[in-house]
């Protein structure tokens, strides 16, 4: 891979995860019109590295919050009863405007990973399989693009996260493992179709992906070690360094685009985009 390659598919990994524009997808396409083969070592690497870029950013944008959430976590499991007690009042702490208590916040992050992981142990190598169809991938861009149109279609949401929306979230998010269908756009869109408020559907939708992004680099490290290969180090942290940039910059635009209640444009790229590979690819 060279330096230039690596600096644009770290650009789209960064930008792709957070906007709701599919990762997955563009990397599928990028990879395709670059012709770099995705078993290869060093591309392996480059997909574990610039996954871990991704982690960096939600990190950095959510140190404050996810400080707290971890914190009172860990304190809550020295107090028996504490975790169920929380999720059944709402939180042990005063509720910010519009943001859950911590502890029920860390509760809805680990049961959104429950329909997540059974879509991927029970579909996994069928998934896998559809990244190797460039044309598939333009088909579900085009199903990205209604999914966001569809959120206008609830103007003012104003309800709360629960147990049962935070389930319909997570097989969302679970849906989005299919490449070309955006997880952050099919989890905001779910929770604004459930009534969640814009901003804490976005906020949940990037802190509800650590677990995911970080488990998906594990797998992809561990199918690391599985090749013994030489591979050059420069362009590999090259593109880390731009996906951690890009997908800083990429949350911020969202939260703030979620909030104005317009994710339309973003509808219409997907649209631009599909329809542009279904005809040439």
């Amino acid at each position: 891979m060279l330096w230039w390659e690596a600096i644009v598919l770290g650009l789209l990994q960064g930008v792709a995860e957070f906007l709701p524009i599919s990762s997955s997808g563009h990397l599928v396409l990028g990879q395709y019109l670059l012709g770099l083969n995705t078993a290869s070592a060093g591309d392996i690497t480059f997909e574990v590295f610039v996954h871990f870029g991704t982690v960096l950013s939600i990190v950095t944008v959510y140190r404050h919050r996810l400080y707290v959430v971890i914190r009172d976590a860990l304190g809550a499991l020295r107090q028996q009863g504490a975790v169920s007690e929380a999720v059944q009042a709402g939180s042990i702490e005063p509720e910010e405007a519009g943001k859950p208590g911590s502890l029920r916040l860390a509760f809805f992050i680990l049961l959104s990973m429950v329909p997540t992981g059974l879509v991927y142990v029970l579909f996994k190598d069928r998934l896998e399989a559809l990244f190797e169809y460039p044309k598939f991938v333009c088909a579900m861009l085009l199903v990205t693009g209604l999914l966001l149109l569809l959120a206008r279609l609830r103007l003012h949401p104003t309800g709360r996260l629960s147990s049962l929306k935070t389930l319909l979230i997570g097989l969302a998010q679970g849906a989005a493992m299919i490449p070309g269908i955006s997880r952050s756009g099919s989890t905001i869109c779910t929770a604004i179709y459930l009534n969640v408020d814009r901003k804490e559907a976005a906020d949940f939708s990037f802190l509800m992906s650590l677990p995911v992004i970080v488990g998906a680099t594990l797998l992809k490290t561990l199918e690391l070690f599985e090749v013994a290969a030489t591979v050059d180090w420069v362009p590999i942290l090259l593109g880390t360094l731009v996906a951690y940039i890009s997908g800083i910059w990429a949350i911020k635009v969202v939260l703030t685009i979620v909030q104005r209640g317009d994710l339309r444009y973003f509808a219409y790229y997907c649209f631009l985009v599909g329809t542009l590979g279904l005809i040439f690819i």
